[in-house]
């Protein structure tokens, strides 16, 4: 069995391929308890125009259309950055038994930051969370990623200012 870094390797990967296509880099992996991946994705929110296509969801989505089945236990889902509320209400409606996710998410986190929806004693199903693994490097993408679309936002207004002179 590979250990958690291993497998938010392979989520990073997929968070580099949505910042590459302009998306907000996050990544997601599941895995199952065997260690298989069942299934891998980025986010894809601005190119599909859905807000739900966060890299949690559309993993979720292709986990159980591989597994024909709406529940996921026992699977780990390994994100670059914290589960939002909403992917952390599919998260626990889908029986996961495990997220691990990189950084933080201080505005949006739904697994401890802001919201701790796994530990929630009034839902019926709780899961275990395993925060920071590979956080810097997670964090890093984000970074980069916003610091390059501010200089870019930036160079694009400068432009347009000396085209208007």
């Amino acid at each position: 069995m590979k250990n958690d870094t291993y497998y938010m390797d392979m989520a990073i990967e997929e968070a580099k391929k949505a910042g590459q296509k302009g998306e907000v880099p996050i990544g997601c992996v599941i895995v199952a308890e065997t260690g298989e991946v069942i299934s891998a994705a980025h986010n894809l929110t601005i190119s599909l125009s859905d807000p739900t296509a966060h890299a949690e969801i559309l993993a979720i989505r292709k986990a159980s259309k591989e597994l024909n089945n709406y529940r996921l236990p026992g699977m780990s889902l390994y994100a670059t950055i914290e589960p939002c509320i909403m992917c952390m209400g599919a998260i626990v409606h889908a029986r996961f038994s495990r997220v691990v996710f990189g950084a933080c998410d201080e505005k949006w986190g739904g697994a401890g930051s802001l919201y701790n929806l796994a530990d929630d004693s009034r839902l019926n199903h709780s899961l275990d969370v395993i925060p920071s693994v590979c956080a810097d490097a997670c964090r890093t993408l984000m970074q980069d990623f916003f610091r390059l679309r501010r200089r870019e936002q930036k160079a694009r207004k400068k432009s347009a200012l000396q085209q208007d002179t």
